[in-house]
């Protein structure tokens, strides 16, 4: 077993300063995640948190019998878990002053019950709260949507999970498999010794130099090829 499957095993049985050496091992990959929400109005460091969230997921859940590197299982949950806190930040704003509409019109209707012995229309709750109709619909609405997002779907005795919970799941698979196959179009470009060279240095996490060894080149041929692919790759897949 290698060092890092070892610290995910130590780390799922509890050992925190397991998780602590994963994190701060790992912690170039976060912030290379990071870099792709730069820009849209939210700290790097915030941001970095959030992703180390998602790091520790990744780690809680990484079955150790998995014939794939760690890093590559850990990207798409620290990418998910920043996606995740972005769209559910940007809902926050908007529903929390919806909410709070719908729940001062709630109590404006028990009162305006208790005094006049009969439900408030729609206008009149609108009018004691200072709100326009439109304003209380679209509250009262979105209050609507927002429990039945929460409500169990499951069906018979397996009610584990909600709608929210679902909707949000398939998107990012959705979102990574996309990533995934504009990937595998631009390596599909490449040629037989560039994308053997990507192959060694990324997917079988082989050094520069030991790649440089198998094929017969210099260290220095491969850096430069390496970079030149990189560049190309990440413009084919901008593109796509």
């Amino acid at each position: 077993m290698d060092q890092t499957k070892a610290l995910i095993l130590k780390a799922q049985e509890g050992v925190d300063e397991a998780k602590e050496q994963l994190l701060e091992e790992n912690s170039g990959l976060i912030r290379i995640v990071v870099k792709r929400f730069h820009g849209r109005g939210y700290d790097d460091e915030d941001l970095f948190q959030i992703g180390a969230i998602g790091l520790l997921k990744a780690i809680e859940r990484f079955d150790l019998s998995y014939d794939v590197k760690f890093s590559t299982y850990a990207v798409p949950m620290i990418l998910g878990e920043i996606r995740r806190f972005l769209r559910d930040d940007g809902m926050l704003k908007v529903s929390r002053t919806l909410k709070e509409t719908a729940m001062h019109a709630k109590r404006a209707a028990e009162e305006f019950y208790q005094r006049n012995g009969r439900e408030s229309s729609l206008e009149e709750t609108a009018q004691c709260i200072g709100v326009t109709k439109e304003e209380l619909l679209m509250a009262l609405e979105a209050g609507r949507q927002v429990e039945s997002l929460s409500a169990p779907i499951g069906t018979g005795e397996d009610k584990s999970f909600t709608l929210a919970e679902k909707i949000p799941a398939a998107k990012e698979e959705n979102d990574f498999m996309l990533e995934k196959i504009s990937l595998q179009e631009a390596l599909q470009k490449l040629g037989k010794r560039e994308r053997q060279i990507i192959f060694m240095r990324y997917f079988e996490d082989q050094t520069q130099s030991a790649v440089a060894k198998q094929m017969g080149i210099s260290q220095v041929q491969v850096s430069r090829i390496e970079k030149k692919v990189l560049l190309r790759m990440k413009e084919e897949m901008k593109e796509g």
